[in-house]
């Protein structure tokens, strides 16, 4: 069986400039990075302001488990079916971190004969826009420093400073350091930290911004610690914006690629969904809105991160009404919700699949029943899947008036997609009624509870003292009516990961909120998430190399 780096290397890609003549970009709007990629400008969202928007279609998925449940491979087989039934269409998704690429969840490319192509930049550097991110967030941390050490006009607190430094790798050993030693010429010594790319405010920032004009504003408003008289103090007041701005000026722009059948591919930003807002850019989005009918993009992680992410923050904070949502899942998946182990999933259960579904019911519901949009569950079919599991599964989901639709196309591509599409384009023309899941007025702890009880069932939410006295902080600052990011495991509903299915009873402890002013958001972290991943015992970076002719293996 091929690995979906060769099947990637085998596929001739078209020249980028084809693929962005037949997307309906002008040739003048695109900087070529190579002949497989490029960047395209953001004037052109203002060249094609009468266009008439496309219809958005977000592929979200139940609860992941090891068995994995191939939403990015889902989405775009999607992109390549719709395409296949006449439909002009765009794929839109997030940009891999090197963390996940050599830890242990891999690249984020799709796989089998649905993947984006060329599949080891994507995974890799790319276009740099990483290190661009990380660079703009490792200026603002300098530029803080060193304010301190050149006399500290704005008096701010050591003790009190909230920006850390950043790196696109998961190391443990960066968590929590101490620096600024060797001396009065070396720095303030200060406890300090380092945040992976990804969850820095800056990636969100640059997912969120609609324009070059909006990146500084936000950027401006950072906050990055606290004076001796417990004032906030913002990038604005360092003067950092500017610099930070040019130096992700190239990095605002989206990506674009193409899928294996060549069509049209924006990936763009890389904010991670359990510790950040999980989606791909505003831009990117807006702007394949204007240059396609339909926009097939994806959200990190279950629907309960992810999709309520992109649609309580993301679509509210840029206007964006989606059409309808594909929810992922895989039998192998749900009967692993249902308690079967890893090694025992290739076995027909259906009493464990049965225990399993209420996973994917309570995803399901959450999108139809709270923010009132029609959805269909795409079973991404594996070998093993027998046909009673397939129809129980079928027959769970239409006593919710939800349509079951078999996607096959990680081995036979966008022919395996079709029914899948067919689906997809019916419900795009019903009308829905979309809204959120909580009001921006409500007050922080009001939102927390409403996600907390609305889309994860909890019983009850518990915000602990030191949390409780810094949301009352930011309230009084004015940072009441700002949308909720909670920080919590993937793996559960709950802030628990060893709580799978559908739990109900259950407490979610809010252990610290943090403001991201410039982003916009408040955030709130649960359980033991943390913002610097570690490598797992045996991380997937061991079977990564590249040969005498330059040709990497061993990346999926």
């Amino acid at each position: 069986m091929k690995t979906d780096i060769q099947i990637a290397q085998e596929t001739q890609a078209k020249e980028i400039g084809e693929i962005a003549a037949a997307a309906g970009i002008d040739e003048k709007y695109i900087a070529r990075y190579g002949s497989d990629k490029a960047k395209i400008d953001y004037n052109i969202l203002n060249e094609m302001k009468e266009v008439q928007d496309g219809k958005v279609v977000l592929v979200t998925a139940i609860s992941p488990t090891p068995a994995g449940e191939g939403k990015t491979t889902t989405t775009v087989g999607l992109a390549d079916a719709m395409t296949r039934i006449g439909k002009k269409t765009m794929v839109a998704l997030r940009e891999p971190s090197l963390g996940p690429v050599f830890g242990i969840k891999g690249g984020a490319a799709g796989g089998g004969y649905a993947q984006v192509i060329p599949m080891e930049d994507i995974n890799l550097h790319f276009t740099g826009d990483m290190h661009a991110i990380g660079a703009a967030n490792n200026l603002l941390a300098a530029l803080l420093d060193n304010h301190i050490q050149q006399g500290n006009a704005l008096r701010i607190d050591p003790r009190r400073i909230t920006w850390k430094r950043c790196v696109d790798m998961n190391d443990r050993q960066l968590r929590f350091i101490t620096d600024g030693l060797g001396g009065r010429v070396n720095g303030t010594p200060r406890e300090d930290g380092f945040d992976i790319t990804v969850a820095s405010e800056v990636m969100a920032i640059l997912c969120l911004a609609g324009s070059i004009d909006d990146l500084k504003d936000r950027l401006s408003r950072i906050i990055v610690g606290y004076t001796y008289d417990e004032e906030p103090v913002t990038a604005g007041q360092l003067n950092a914006q500017g610099a930070m701005a040019a130096l992700l000026r190239d990095a605002l722009k989206p990506n674009l690629v193409q899928t294996l059948e060549h069509t049209p591919a924006l990936i763009h930003g890389g904010p991670f969904a359990n510790i950040a807002h999980g989606c791909n850019s505003v831009m990117a989005t807006k702007t394949a809105m204007k240059l396609a009918d339909y926009v097939i993009t994806e959200a990190g992680f279950g629907a309960d991160l992810g999709a309520e992410k992109f649609l309580d923050i993301k679509c509210r904070m840029a206007g964006i009404k989606p059409s309808a949502v594909v929810v992922v899942a895989t039998v192998r998946a749900l009967k692993h919700h249902g308690g079967v182990a890893k090694a025992d999933l290739q076995e027909e259960n259906l009493e464990a699949l049965k225990a399993g579904l209420p996973n994917l019911l309570q995803h399901v519901e959450n999108i139809t029943g709270v923010f009132g949009l029609p959805a269909v569950v795409a079973i991404n079919r594996f070998p093993t899947d027998t046909e009673a599991e397939l129809a129980l599964v079928e027959e769970e989901c239409k006593k919710l008036g939800v349509n079951v639709a078999l996607s096959e196309v990680w081995g036979k591509g966008s022919e395996g997609g079709v029914a899948l599409a067919e689906e997809v384009v019916r419900l795009c023309e019903e009308k829905n009624s979309f809204g959120y899941s909580y009001e921006l007025d409500m007050g922080i702890e009001d939102k927390i509870k409403a996600i907390a009880k609305r889309i994860y069932h909890a019983k009850h939410v518990i915000i602990q003292p030191p949390a409780m006295k810094e949301l009352k902080k930011l309230e009084a600052l004015g940072f009441g009516d700002l949308p909720i990011c909670m920080a919590k495991t993937q793996y559960s509903f709950s802030d628990d990961q060893t709580l799978l299915g559908a739990p109900s009873g259950f407490t979610v402890n809010v252990r610290e909120i943090r403001v991201s002013a410039g982003a916009g958001f408040i955030v709130a972290l649960t359980g033991n998430i943390m913002t610097m991943p570690g490598l797992p015992k045996v991380p997937a970076a061991e079977k990564i190399d590249v040969d005498s002719t330059g040709v990497i293996s061993g990346l999926f």
